[in-house]
């Protein structure tokens, strides 16, 4: 009932800006906590960022001062701005988020992950 589809990867070089964008489709009533995760080639998914049920931000300390995670309740949509890239930003990112949503019968709440998108910085 819920989809969570990633944009606005690809090849930057180091120093420049991307901005992921991720939205969820369905039968969405409410995104409650929203995150972003990467994982490198040869490494486990790691935390990028993340804001709770209650808001607070949280960001791992290898981003912090760089990236900026955001969302627009509206369009039930998440962003991760990334700025001063560097070549060990690089990885797949995805977004990861707990919806309510409605089944046509009731309503639930489940964990749900966008497919992934590249991230390359390139020095």
């Amino acid at each position: 009932q819920v989809q969570m589809v990633e944009s606005g990867g690809g090849l930057v070089q180091v120093g420049g800006s991307l901005r992921l964008t991720c939205a969820a489709s369905g039968t969405v009533f409410s995104i409650n906590r929203i995150g972003w995760y990467r994982q490198a080639p040869g490494k486990q998914r790691e935390l990028v960022a993340t804001i709770t049920s209650s808001g607070s931000i949280n960001y791992a300390d290898s981003v912090k001062g760089r990236f900026t995670i955001s969302r627009d309740n509206a369009k039930n949509t998440m962003y991760l701005q990334m700025d001063s890239l560097k070549p060990e930003d690089t990885a797949d990112y995805y977004c990861n988020a707990e919806v309510t949503f409605y089944s046509g019968i009731a309503y639930y709440t489940d964990d749900y992950w966008g497919r992934g998108i590249q991230v390359t910085v390139s020095s």
